[in-house]
């Protein structure tokens, strides 16, 4: 069968059985799609592609950089597989932590960086501890990749350790705190669909911006996830279905912005952020009900197995962080009961009883 063509800027390869198709276009960094050529999802990262979004600008200056410094192994790594390959979101996120890095230090030869550097770097960020271990990780990252390029014969980051850092994350929704957001904003508003997709879904904003009717087959909604590429079949709960039942059909998306164009991630964030705001909910964020959804399952009893088939998380350790605040009463009343008999046979009220009859037995004794 002949294979379609792919539109301009693109190309297609084989390796090893599979196709690929990538971006390439110049002054643009080369972006590999992940949807099949033609589909929805595939036009939407071409655009993003045109848009300098999903295959950002080069930065000038980038190809003058001095070979063998820390600018060159920058530029390296971001064309490199590893950093390609992640998610847009992660890639702004390493973007904004090495491009700093190389803003200080990017002149300086990777060869001549020592681990008592690397220490001090860290050290000096102790403000921001969090945003600290950040940098670590991308240093480590850049070093290992600097042996493998032959930049350097030995990692100084071995066995470097960051910042402890005591934190919870993101707010966890309580209860209390989805009722109070629920009667500022009732059905039929922006901001009550954009809490329920979430919610009912457990699924990060960046996936709910992307919802839509297109995606809803046999009373389930189906997901791809931006961030890992897992696919998830989702069924609706009945409260969602309530929410998204008068909705119209022939929106590309169900959020769509006040001007009628879908959301943009940073947008919809901010736009979230004024809802929480309105409902007196400060400390609420939209990444949060994704945790109350884990919550809500963990406290009906789910396993984690069952949990990850709705969040699409990978790992256990990944499940245990969202489901830390399932409410510890309900969890101990599932259990308490199994406590049971000890097994001698010799239960609590036997042992009571016991107890009493010998301190009858001791009265007669000492009236005797």
């Amino acid at each position: 069968m002949k294979r379609r063509k792919v539109p301009k800027g693109c190309s297609e390869f084989q390796v090893r059985g599979r196709w690929y198709v990538r971006f390439r276009r110049t002054g643009q960094e080369t972006h590999y799609f992940k949807a099949r050529p033609w589909t929805p999802e595939f036009m939407a990262e071409y655009q993003a592609c045109l848009d300098k979004k999903a295959a950002p600008k080069i930065e000038p200056g980038a190809r003058r950089t001095k070979p063998g410094t820390i600018g060159d192994l920058i530029a390296r790594y971001y064309r490199s597989p590893e950093f390609l390959g992640l998610a847009d979101s992660t890639k702004r996120n390493y973007r904004r932590q090495l491009d700093g890095f190389k803003a200080d230090h990017g002149d300086k030869r990777v060869a001549m960086l020592e681990r008592q550097h690397i220490r001090a770097i860290i050290g000096a960020m102790d403000a921001t501890p969090e945003a600290a271990n950040g940098l670590l990780d991308r240093i480590k990252t850049l070093m290992a990749m600097a042996l493998d390029e032959g930049m350097r014969r030995d990692n100084p980051t071995i066995g470097l350790r960051g910042f402890k850092v005591r934190t919870e994350g993101h707010h966890t929704w309580s209860e209390g705190e989805i009722a109070a957001f629920e009667k500022r904003h009732p059905i039929g508003t922006r901001a009550r669909l954009a809490m329920a997709l979430m919610l009912y879904t457990g699924q990060r904003r960046s996936d709910a911006i992307t919802m839509g009717w297109q995606h809803v087959v046999e009373g389930r909604i189906r997901v791809r996830q931006q961030k890992t590429g897992a696919v998830l079949e989702i069924p609706i709960h009945e409260d969602l279905a309530a929410v998204l039942a008068s909705l119209p059909r022939d929106n590309l998306t169900f959020l769509m912005t006040e001007q009628g164009r879908p959301f943009t991630a940073a947008g919809f964030g901010n736009a979230f952020r004024a809802y929480c705001d309105e409902a007196g909910l400060k400390h609420c964020s939209a990444h949060g009900l994704r945790k109350a959804a884990a919550r809500r399952l963990a406290e009906a009893g789910s396993s984690n197995q069952q949990i990850k088939a709705v969040t699409g998380h990978r790992t256990e350790a990944e499940v245990s962080r969202y489901t830390k605040a399932a409410e510890q009463r309900t969890l101990a009343d599932q259990v308490v009961q199994h406590l049971g008999r000890r097994k001698t046979g010799t239960n609590l009220a036997n042992t009571a009883e016991a107890v009493s009859q010998n301190e009858e037995k001791d009265d007669e004794k000492s009236i005797d």
